[in-house]
């Protein structure tokens, strides 16, 4: 396996950092996990088939991670993807994919099917809402879900909200994808064992400074204190943080410190375009 952190960002604009996303090839498949922020030029930069990218794994639906959703599914199109592309996410997420294709970019979709015959007729998208659980097979491999918490405990009444973390087993290896989350038994079932753990690290110790920062830590985030912890009780192999906000050297330098005092393994700290080999 081949493990390609495209987008290593958060939701606010970072000049050295995409949005989330990450590639994951498999013998001839490119496994995509969320479609954030200029997914698709990332993927042309990492060398990855835009016909061959599939299926699409959300992990939740918060814009930074599919904000780029339609441009991963239009482009994939017309780069020559030869069937359905299918898309697995939490609850709603067959309401997105259809709001999608069938209502933002219908005409654009009919336009270039019935006016542009080199793109070829239209492909469609398989959408489905997943769980917990087995949610996809393909050739060797095998992605399942765990729900974790993600501002569960906000406060924020009457919303249902579904986080999910992924796990892909293949070549007698696992990866875990956290996906956005604090310490929770989910991502404990999903990191137990793993070879490689990519875990979402938002925060430094040293930006908890104010009742925001702190709401984060506590209710959204995983910070830096925490995930090697969190590897470390797990057995991973290795461990891989993602999912940075804005950050001076400095606050990196200091965002290791605080890993190190729980994690002595390998340790990446994600720059967009790094490459895993698993």
């Amino acid at each position: 396996m081949r493990i390609v952190l495209l987008g290593t960002g958060g939701p606010r604009p970072d000049l050295r950092r995409h949005g989330p996303a990450i590639a994951v090839q498999v013998g001839d498949a490119h496994l995509l996990f969320d479609a954030g922020r200029g997914v698709v030029r990332q993927l042309v930069r990492a060398g990855v088939p835009l016909a061959r990218v599939g299926p699409v794994f959300v992990t939740h639906h918060h814009y930074d991670h599919i904000g780029d959703l339609a441009d991963v599914i239009l482009t994939t199109w017309l780069q020559g993807r030869p069937g359905a592309l299918r898309v697995f996410g939490p609850e709603g997420m067959t309401d997105i994919v259809a709001a999608l294709v069938e209502r933002v970019y219908a005409k654009d979709i009919a336009f270039r099917s019935r006016g542009e015959p080199a793109v070829g007729g239209w492909k469609p998208v398989e959408a489905r809402d997943v769980g917990a659980g087995l949610v996809c097979e393909g050739a060797g491999w095998r992605v399942s879900a765990e729900e974790v918490v993600h501002g569960h405990g906000l406060g924020i009444a009457g919303f249902r909200w579904v986080c999910l973390g992924y796990r892909l087993e293949a070549e007698g290896k696992a990866v875990a994808i956290s996906g956005d989350t604090i310490d929770c038994d989910g991502l404990d079932r999903l990191a137990r064992g793993a070879d490689v753990l990519v875990q979402c690290c938002y925060l430094a110790d040293a930006e908890i400074t104010d009742p925001h920062a702190e709401r984060l830590a506590r209710y959204v985030h995983t910070t830096s204190s925490v995930v090697g912890k969190i590897a470390a009780r797990n057995g991973v192999g290795t461990l891989v943080l993602t999912h940075f906000r804005e950050k001076s050297a400095v606050l990196m330098r200091s965002l290791e410190a605080d890993v190190r005092r729980d994690w002595a393994g390998p340790l990446v700290l994600g720059e967009d375009l790094a490459v895993i080999d698993v």
